[in-house]
């Protein structure tokens, strides 16, 4: 039987952007002409609402995304977070995350920021070239990151993370190892470092289809992988999922809810929850959010996940974690089945193809990713839906 409760995570979506980059696929709006302060109504709204349907008990850690949220001026900055301390109950050691893009973030919007509760940023770095920021459609440059970081000591920020990119077109091996110096050289708690994925309704994926994105060789891209994953271990991060990296005590908490497939609140334009094993998505154009959320809430669409569902969804997002998939976690969402009842022939196969182990912790069992499985990891994923 399915126990009812709240979430203890909270995702707010701000959709407005500078401009749209080549690879975004993310519901956002380029800012100029946007009702920016209408939106902020409405989303104030959506919290009134939410709050009525599943009251939270308390909330553990907030992540605001976009989108880029530091387009809003520093009084709608000072507005949206009032309202989210006002409408949910933040824990007293609550990591309040923001996203941030360099050139956006001046002393006067950090102090709001911070005079709000956020304590961590996020800066979309990307690359430490500028000849790769600008064919990417970035608008910010190298100087920018440096001084949006300053910015951000300046009011007293310390936990911040940036994220790079690899495989972009054009990018070398060389281009990664410069631009993964430069951002150690910084001395950060935490990076994160993905992969480009060419997704649809995008420039790139439009490029991509006439042959026209000069995207690195796979080999090259796995050597890139390689790469960074020795700078960050060398420079004493632990390599805690797979595409993010951290000191003792930094690794971001809000999105390893995600990776444990635990429930959160989901609010703003084409943002998604996630509630006692309920989805839903809210309406993605900014028009229609508002319109919807003067009346009721914004979704686009809501349904339940079937059991079966729900545990493959633990398995693919779980294994991302280097900490690996309990199978007391696995129990203790599924009212005390057994993973090995569930998934024994997979997890059999993928452990002698050497891409999973199998570690004991007392009366528990600890399914993890090996050195060879983080590179393969689609590859481990996948076993579990074709299973």
């Amino acid at each position: 039987m399915l126990k009812l409760a709240s979430p203890s995570a909270l995702y707010i979506h701000i959709p407005f952007c500078t401009n749209k980059c080549h690879y975004c696929d993310f519901t956002s709006y380029v800012l100029k002409g946007q009702p920016v302060d209408a939106y902020l109504d409405a989303l104030e709204q959506e919290m009134i609402r939410t709050v009525e349907e599943l009251p939270p008990q308390r909330i553990d850690t907030v992540f605001v995304g976009g989108g880029t949220p530091t387009v809003l001026t520093p009084p709608q900055m000072e507005r949206f977070l009032n309202a989210v301390q006002k409408h949910f109950p933040l824990a007293s050691d609550v990591e309040f995350s923001m996203e941030a893009n360099p050139g956006t973030t001046d002393v006067d919007k950090l102090a709001a920021m911070r005079a709000g509760g956020v304590n961590r940023i996020s800066f979309g770095v990307q690359s430490f070239d500028n000849g790769l920021l600008e064919r990417i459609g970035r608008i910010h440059n190298v100087d920018d990151v440096y001084r949006s970081l300053d910015n951000a000591r300046k009011v007293g920020f310390t936990n911040m993370s940036i994220d790079l990119m690899f495989g972009l077109p054009g990018q070398t091996v060389r281009h990664l190892e410069e631009s993964v110096k430069r951002a150690l050289e910084l001395d950060l708690p935490h990076y994160s470092i993905y992969s480009l994925k060419v997704e649809e309704n995008t420039l790139f994926h439009k490029l991509y289809e006439r042959n026209e994105l000069p995207l690195p060789p796979e080999e090259e891209e796995y050597n890139m992988f390689l790469l960074l994953m020795e700078m960050l271990k060398k420079g004493g991060y632990e390599h805690y999922e797979i595409s993010n990296f951290a000191k003792p005590g930094f690794a971001s908490r809000h999105n390893s809810t995600y990776w444990r497939n635990e429930s959160y609140y989901g609010l703003g334009a084409g943002a998604h929850g996630y509630a006692n094993r309920q989805r839903h998505v809210n309406l993605k154009g900014i028009t229609p959010y508002m319109e919807a959320a003067a009346e009721r809430l914004p979704r686009l669409e809501t349904h339940d996940i079937p059991e079966e569902e729900a545990m493959e969804d633990l398995m693919m997002v779980g294994l991302r974690l280097l900490e690996g998939v309990p199978a007391s976690r696995f129990a203790k969402q599924f009212d005390g089945k057994r993973l090995e009842d569930k998934f024994g022939p997979i997890l059999s196969k993928l452990m002698s193809d050497g891409l999973l182990s199998a570690e004991r912790n007392g009366e528990d069992t600890i399914y993890k990713l090996t050195d060879r499985g983080v590179l393969l990891g689609n590859e481990v994923f996948g076993a579990f839906l074709e299973g």
